[in-house]
């Protein structure tokens, strides 16, 4: 049964940080947010798409309209874990993100193996058609992360977040078990998003300007399914060459 229903509409922004920046902005930024109850928290997720990977291939198209599918706890995770299924818009740059709750067993059976949906909602319904439409979306690629969570103290519907130790894997698709993942950002980097309903605070913006923090253009599942790709075809090109090579050796010592 599902817990809860929540709905999301809001502008997101991304850069790409270094250790200084993330320290100088970091300490300006305790000025008007504050960090979440949680604190640091491990952010566990797993993406669902297509065999052939359509719709991580057609967001990387960057289309006016794209979307994702993904299941996420939050810490060590189990049976009982309280987990959200989301479906994850992108409209002319406009992010809408609508997500269902409840238990991570009940959730996972449900997107893996067939099992019953977490309610009768319609966000159930739209995940359900989702599904439908794509006609069969498998766990597709392990996203963890490190993340730490500022609101706004004047304006909660101000978000910000870090993240860093970000990692991906396509082996065991379950975020019970902790597996050790390939890096998608080099170490001391740290991916920041704001979130804001409409604009974005001007003395915010007038500090990114002044630590030359700009926008870049960043997906996790993106970058993991660019990563995977690369990886791929090296260990493909280093098949060939051992082929090639054992090859010849047959033909000199024939």
């Amino acid at each position: 049964m599902s817990e809860y229903i929540e709905v999301f509409k809001r502008i997101e922004i991304k850069y790409l940080l270094s250790d200084k920046q993330y320290a100088s902005l970091f300490s300006y930024l305790e000025t008007i947010a504050r960090v979440d109850d949680y604190g640091q928290t491990r952010i566990n997720n797993i993406y669902f798409d297509t065999p052939g990977y359509k719709m991580i291939r057609t967001s990387l198209e960057k289309p006016v309209y794209k979307e994702k599918l993904r299941l996420r706890t939050y810490g060590a995770t189990a049976d009982d874990t309280n987990a959200f299924i989301e479906i994850k818009k992108k409209y002319d740059g406009v992010v809408y993100k609508r997500r269902v709750s409840g238990d991570y067993r009940t959730a996972y059976d449900y997107l893996v193996n067939g099992g019953e949906p977490l309610d009768d909602s319609q966000i159930s319904r739209e995940i359900e058609g989702l599904i439908y439409m794509y006609d069969y979306l498998k766990p597709s690629m392990k996203i963890c992360y490190d993340r730490i969570a500022m609101a706004g103290i004047e304006d909660p519907n101000l978000r910000i977040t870090f993240d860093k130790n970000i990692q991906w894997s396509t082996e065991d698709m379950d975020l019970k078990h902790i597996t050790e993942g390939n890096s998608i950002l080099k170490e001391g980097k740290y991916l920041m998003e704001i979130k804001v309903a409409n604009s974005m605070p001007r003395e915010l913006a007038e500090k990114l300007s002044e630590l030359e923090i700009y926008p870049a253009s960043f997906s996790k599942y993106g970058r993991g399914y660019q990563d995977m790709l690369h990886r791929d075809q090296v260990r493909e090109t280093k098949m060939k060459n051992t082929e090639a090579i054992t090859g010849r050796e047959v033909m000199v010592y024939a």
